[in-house]
C-alpha cells in the first residue's frame, strides 16, 4: 500500500488536470448541483374524444401512384445504362397532352423534350442522378425536368423485372434538391406565407412501392432576406412538396433563373 502522502499528492495532482487548477477540488466545490426542479412531465391529451371516426377517405393527391415506363427496357435491372431523356421522352409519348398529375407538363415543355434530340441545349431534362433510395442494393435514377415559372418536376424511376418503374413524380417552385441518405429533400417556395420556405423528405415506402412525402415543415428564412418573386400558379396538380436524413445531402443543379436564397439562421 502507498503512503498516506503519496496519495494525497496523487489526489493533488489528478484535480488539477481535471480541472486545470480550479479551486476547491478539496472542498467539495465545483461539484454537481440542482438546476432546480423539473416541470412535471405532460403526456399527450386527446381532444373531443368523442368524434366519430371519418366515413370518407381524405382527398387522394396521388403521392403513391406508380407507373411502369412504357417501351424501355433495362439491361439487368441497372439505370445506369438507360438514356434519361429517353425515359422522359416515352412518358411524353404515352401521355400527349397531359397538363396535370404525375405525368403532366406543360405544353411548352413536351414540345421541348420531343426536340431534345435535335436542340439538345434547348432541352428541359437536366442532369441525371443516381442513389440507392429503396434499400435494394441498386441505385434508382433521378430526373429533374426544367419548366416555365421557375418550376421543376422531379421523377424517380426504379428498375425492375427488365424495366422502369415511376416511383414519384412532384412538380413545384423548388428552391433545391438534396440528397441525404436515402431521402429526397425539397425546398420549395411559400407563395402564401411570405418569409418562409417548405421542406418535404420523400422517402421509400415499401407497402406503398413508392416514395411518400413523409416528413413536412414550414421554415422561417433568414430575416431580411428577399424573399423569391411570387410566380402564377402552375396548370399542373401535384402534391405541395420540400428534413433529412443523417448523410452529407448531395445538391442537384437547378436552372439558372431559380434563386437559391441563403440557409436561414439556426
Amino acid at each position: 500500500m502507498r503512503p498516506r502522502g503519496v496519495q494525497l499528492a496523487a489526489v493533488g495532482v489528478l484535480c488539477a488536470l481535471v480541472l486545470g487548477g480550479a479551486t476547491g477540488c478539496g472542498r467539495n466545490e465545483g461539484g454537481l448541483q440542482s438546476a432546480g426542479a423539473t416541470p412535471p412531465a405532460a403526456g399527450p391529451v386527446r381532444l373531443w374524444p368523442d368524434l366519430p371516426p371519418a366515413t370518407d377517405p381524405p382527398v387522394d393527391y396521388g403521392e403513391s401512384d406508380t407507373e411502369r415506363v412504357p417501351g424501355v427496357k433495362v439491361a439487368d435491372n441497372d439505370v445506369h445504362a438507360v438514356d434519361a431523356v429517353a425515359v422522359v421522352g416515352a412518358e411524353v409519348r404515352a401521355h400527349p397532352d397531359t397538363y396535370s398529375g404525375g405525368d403532366g407538363l406543360y405544353e411548352e415543355t413536351a414540345r421541348a423534350i420531343r426536340a431534345c434530340g435535335t436542340a439538345p441545349a434547348a432541352c428541359p431534362v437536366m442532369r441525371p442522378y443516381y442513389r440507392d433510395l429503396t434499400g435494394n442494393g441498386r441505385d434508382e435514377l433521378i430526373v429533374g425536368i426544367r419548366m416555365p415559372d421557375q418550376q421543376v418536376g422531379v421523377r424517380v424511376y426504379l428498375a425492375e423485372n427488365g424495366g422502369l418503374t415511376r416511383i414519384m413524380a412532384t412538380v413545384d417552385q423548388v428552391i433545391s434538391v438534396e440528397l441525404a441518405g436515402r431521402d429526397l429533400i425539397m425546398r420549395v417556395s411559400s407563395a402564401g406565407i411570405p418569409g418562409y420556405e417548405y421542406r418535404t423528405a420523400w422517402s421509400w415506402d415499401e407497402q406503398q412501392h413508392s416514395m411518400l412525402p413523409t416528413r413536412d415543415e414550414i421554415v422561417r428564412v433568414k430575416p431580411g432576406r428577399t424573399a423569391p418573386p411570387t410566380v402564377p400558379a402552375p396548370r399542373l396538380v401535384s402534391p405541395t412538396p420540400a428534413p433529412g436524413s443523417a448523410s452529407t445531402p448531395l445538391p442537384l443543379p437547378l436552372p439558372p433563373d431559380v434563386a437559391v436564397p441563403a440557409e436561414p439562421s439556426p
